[in-house]
């Protein structure tokens, strides 16, 4: 990763490894589940060399990131709060940057540009579109009636749990097969279909080595507070109440895989493409549904999702 240099940001109290190459603009990319900064190596290397300068956290409990240990410590509000600063210590003069977010860290950025719009020139997310906020239903309940008791979320409710059956299947199974096909369903006692004697072939996109960037880390750091994000999501819904029937005002593109769990999930399509997500995000400027792409889309299609941020972005200098 040449060129990519690291550093630690005091921010909210806790340190944040950055990072970051390049001049120019910011563009701040927020990872997801399980990842790291590192998901964004293709972007942040082809990114610097258009003229901007990128930068990757790793996200509060990831990587070299401080990780409280209060579960409480990972809602909505606390990361936004990591986002605000981080971005006032990155633009002291403006305090304002793109932002690219995938997965969870497209959630984050949908509330940070609800929270802060002053702080968002314009936005590109991936793989996750802002939804409403439904008062009549809580997050984990709606998921669980939907996909029942083994479903991933409803699996991460318990804290420890979860923590326990990954370890005894080991931190590299479980960080090969999320980067490789993200379970939906982890039955308790199998976790995963494949058997865990057969070898996991990786796909075309993501080398040994990479993958082994991500084991690396997790095996340090572990998967409880990653997970805890999940652990917060009634908290968040909740907390979230004074906003409801707000919309989003910054200008927005987003995409998505059309073999992505999250695309196919009962009604997203709809939402999607017949006015609602247009609705609640009225500077939604494009949707964009790759072919034949499933969850991980910055990796596994580096160079167009890079075209597509820089030729959303340099509209706005």
């Amino acid at each position: 990763m040449e060129g990519i240099e690291h550093r630690m940001i005091k921010v909210n109290g806790i340190n944040i490894h950055i990072a970051e190459k390049g001049e120019g603009p910011v563009i701040l990319f927020l990872h997801g589940f399980p990842e790291l900064w590192y998901s964004w190596r293709h972007q942040i290397l082809a990114l610097s060399s258009m003229g901007y300068r990128a930068v990757a956290p790793d996200l509060r409990g990831y990587g070299d990131s401080d990780a409280p240990d209060s579960v409480e410590s990972y809602t909505c509000f606390h990361i936004i709060g990591d986002l605000v600063e981080l971005i006032d210590v990155l633009d002291p003069d403006v305090g304002k940057v793109f932002v690219v977010g995938h997965d969870w860290g497209a959630y984050m950025a949908w509330l940070l540009c609800l929270f802060r719009p002053d702080k968002v020139k314009a936005l590109v997310n991936l793989s996750v579109p802002f939804r409403r906020f439904d008062r009549e239903i809580k997050p984990v309940d709606v998921r669980k009636a939907n996909y029942g008791d083994d479903y991933y979320i409803s699996r991460f409710q318990e804290y420890g749990e979860i923590e326990g059956e990954f370890a005894e299947v080991g931190v590299e199974r479980v960080v090969k097969e999320y980067l490789c096909d993200f379970p939906v369903l982890l039955p308790k006692g199998k976790l995963f279909k494949r058997p865990l004697d057969e070898p996991i072939t990786l796909p075309s996109w993501l080398t040994e080595e990479e993958a082994n960037y991500y084991v690396t880390v997790f095996q340090k750091t572990g998967f409880t507070c990653p997970i805890n994000y999940y652990r917060n999501l009634g908290r968040n819904w909740e907390l979230l109440g004074p906003w409801v029937g707000s919309k989003i005002k910054t200008p927005a593109k987003f995409i998505v895989g059309d073999k992505d769990l999250v695309y196919g999930m009962p009604g997203m399509k709809e939402y999607i493409h017949n006015g609602g997500f247009k609705e609640d995000v009225p500077s939604l400027e494009q949707v964009v549904v790759m072919k034949c792409v499933s969850h991980f889309i910055n990796m596994e299609k580096p160079e167009e999702i890079s075209s597509h941020i820089y030729d959303f972005f340099c509209q706005f200098h």
